[in-house]
């Protein structure tokens, strides 16, 4: 019974991690648009770039404490890749090279996305399998 809490709280990590990163995109989008400026679309998305940097690192730490290595090693790609920007200060956009990185960013985030829904499929099989494995006991 414990391992479908487990799933079910790393569930609920990366559905927030996919709302962060959708809400990103929306921004990006509304900007290329021309629905709002870029100094609104740039503080909208910095202001959810270290949540969802600190919603990682929890989940990736949360798989490790809970003894789901797989899991916890396949979050240490995206943990490396948001701590590497974060370390060179590139992690927060900038109001005046927002246009020029347009397409750059919003396929960053797209790879982000992808990235993550890979990892709520995987954590759906796991819910699914624990929760049928507690069944069958």
């Amino acid at each position: 019974m414990g391992d479908i809490w487990t799933w079910l709280i790393s569930f609920f990590f990366l559905i927030a991690l996919v709302v962060i990163i959708v809400y990103q995109l929306v921004s990006l989008a509304d900007l290329e648009f021309d629905y709002i400026n870029p100094y609104d679309s740039a503080s909208r998305i910095n202001s959810v770039v270290l949540p969802e940097f600190i919603v990682q690192g929890v989940l990736c730490v949360f798989f490790l404490l809970t003894g789901h290595w797989f899991m916890s090693l396949l979050c240490l790609p995206y943990l490396y890749y948001n701590f590497h920007l974060y370390s060179k200060r590139q992690h927060l956009v900038d109001v005046t090279e927002i246009f020029n990185l347009l397409n750059w960013e919003k396929k960053k985030r797209l790879f982000k996305l992808a990235y993550i829904i890979l990892n709520l499929f995987l954590t759906i099989f796991w819910m699914i399998y624990s929760a049928m494995d507690d069944y069958e006991d």
